[in-house]
């Protein structure tokens, strides 16, 4: 390795400084959506220790899986705070913008694609990206510690949440549809999923923000 290169690489302190708009920045947004993609058709199975409620019934067949809980857990959520955290608010937008751009034509979201999308119950969780991006972009900019860092991904998962919820319900008005099925939707999308969601989500923004460090230098 060069002195020179070598002098910068230990010398360099990460303060917060913006990615430019370079080629290099076009590919790796580019990248992002590409890892997007990957994560809304990708299902992580999570086994860990649960308390069921089968334990007070009495029913010997459900004492083996009651304190034993494996979920599907889909990853898009985290892959949207490790973009906020590596690219930051705006080219964190129009990595969002561009992936749901490329949704009104190409069948990339869970249940497909097109323009008719845009009246599927889950479309407003997508949509719900942009504001969090937005909200969690903006609070990156200041001195971050361990306890912000919670703060900004349990704000951000719970705006997606609730603006998805919203958009759920005014679709649901629109189509007429029968209350337990959206309220089987709302489960799916917004139950168990929040806490899965936020435990990633603050992962991931730690590991977008190292991320960011060793592509800083290189980008600006």
């Amino acid at each position: 390795m060069k002195p020179n290169i070598s002098k910068k690489i230990n010398t360099f302190k990460y303060k917060g400084e913006p990615i430019k708009m370079t080629l290099g920045t076009l590919l790796l947004m580019c990248f992002c959506i590409l890892l997007l993609i990957m994560a809304t058709f990708t299902q992580i199975s999570l086994t860990h220790p649960y308390i069921s409620l089968n334990i007070f019934m009495n029913d010997d067949s459900n004492i083996s899986t009651s304190f034993i809980k494996v979920y599907k857990y889909v990853p898009q959520i985290p892959v949207v705070f490790f973009i906020i955290a590596l690219l930051g608010r705006k080219f964190g937008i129009i990595t969002i913008l561009g992936y749901i751009l490329l949704g009104m034509f190409f069948p990339i979201f869970a249940l497909g694609g097109g323009i008719s999308y845009l009246f599927e119950f889950g479309f407003g969780y997508i949509l719900a990206f942009i504001p969090s991006v937005f909200l969690t972009g903006t609070l990156l900019k200041i001195k971050t510690d361990f306890l912000r860092i919670v703060l900004m991904g349990v704000l951000g998962v719970l705006s997606i949440h609730i603006l998805g919820t919203l958009y759920m319900l005014f679709i649901t008005t629109l189509r007429h549809t029968p209350s337990e099925i959206i309220l089987g939707w709302i489960s799916a999308q917004s139950g168990a999923k929040i806490f899965y969601d936020m435990i990633f989500s603050i992962m991931a923004l730690y590991i977008g923000r190292w991320s960011k460090r060793l592509l800083w230098l290189a980008l600006c």
